[in-house]
């Protein structure tokens, strides 16, 4: 028989609690529940947990924070749940280590289906130890860190590496210099650090670095990936 899933739904809202809750168990999953950071504390260091749907605003600790301090222990797919809808939201949530983000006024099969697809992708990485990103003249493989581009093995710093994959599994998104400092340096430094680390990187990966094809700035914001 199919070992089912355990999912744990943070929400102080009851009501959006209870429908979950009757809707993961009705596709087949355990369902363990919470409404504040000290029970999801709680049942992290007593339950197995595949997955953690995690409302963003609630009282006392919010989920970004929450999210922040799961991630220092744990690579638990986090899907966020929030009533904004803004992209900084989103974004923020995805640098903090979140692997998914959707609005309240999804539906409950499309929050469902965004579940089982968090799960299937976290699968994939502990089973294919070969996974890669590949775009254009880029590989990436994510199991032994090698960097290809155009078919040549590129060394990159362990810093370098990071900062690639995360731009390269988030593709044409738009990272501030603020988020990457806080993801990468703690939130030490300045927008020079970002620039000198981004600059060192591109003159591995580009074949033109003032012309770059991969990771490209956005002027007064910060950069996204482009890809070739």
């Amino acid at each position: 028989m199919k070992e089912k899933h355990t999912i744990l739904v943070v929400d102080d809202d009851i009501s959006i609690v209870e429908l979950l809750r009757d809707f993961l168990e009705n596709d087949g999953f355990l369902v363990k529940t919470a409404d504040n950071s000290a029970q999801v504390r709680g049942i992290l260091y007593r339950e197995t947990i595949d997955c953690i749907v995690l409302d963003i605003m609630m009282p006392g600790q919010n989920g970004f924070d929450l999210c922040r301090e799961i991630r220092e222990e744990s690579d638990v797919p986090i899907l966020f749940l929030s009533a904004r809808s803004d992209d900084t939201d989103k974004i923020r949530g995805l640098v903090l280590g979140g692997d998914d983000y959707i609005v309240k006024t999804a539906s409950l099969g499309e929050i469902v289906a965004r579940v089982k697809a968090v799960l299937r992708r976290s699968s994939s990485r502990k089973e294919f130890g070969n996974r890669s990103i590949e775009h254009g003249s880029l590989t990436m493989n994510l199991s032994t860190r090698e960097v290809l581009v155009g078919g040549n093995n590129i060394s990159l710093t362990p810093k370098e590496y990071e900062l690639l994959q995360f731009f390269a599994e988030h593709p044409k998104m738009v990272f501030s210099y603020e988020q990457l400092l806080g993801k990468f340096w703690g939130g030490v430094g300045d927008k020079h650090t970002v620039r000198v680390h981004l600059s060192r990187l591109r003159e591995k990966i580009e074949a033109v670095p003032n012309d770059p094809k991969f990771i490209v700035n956005v002027w007064g914001i910060g950069y996204r990936f482009r890809g070739e």
